[in-house]
């Protein structure tokens, strides 16, 4: 799948350094306390949310998500690294709801 690391932890958000492995993919999930805004740095993103499918590539494009259920792959060759700011008020890792899952982390 790929790893992250936290950047930044404080009350009012939290920022990520997420890398996802060519070939992977991040669980279809969603959040009740927080959204999230993607900024690609690298590789290629491919994000599903809802009936939408958008390819994202390194040119530095972003995308904003909360509500419904959302998922990102990785078609690429290479790594698909982005930056995630979080906002809301709470960003514990227990907000995360799975909803498909590679891992078998339902």
């Amino acid at each position: 799948m790929g790893y992250y690391r936290v950047l930044a932890d404080e009350p009012d958000h939290k920022v990520k350094r997420i890398v996802v492995y060519p070939g992977q993919r991040l669980s279809l999930q969603r959040h009740g306390h927080r959204a999230e805004h993607w900024l690609i740095v690298e590789g290629l993103a491919v994000i599903n949310r809802d009936d939408e499918t958008l390819s994202l590539g390194r040119v530095r494009r972003s995308i904003s998500r909360n509500g419904p259920g959302i998922e990102s792959k990785n078609p690429g060759t290479e790594n698909m690294v982005f930056i995630e700011i979080q906002t809301g008020d709470y960003f514990g890792e227990d907000d995360l709801e799975r909803i498909e899952d590679d891992y078998n982390r339902v």
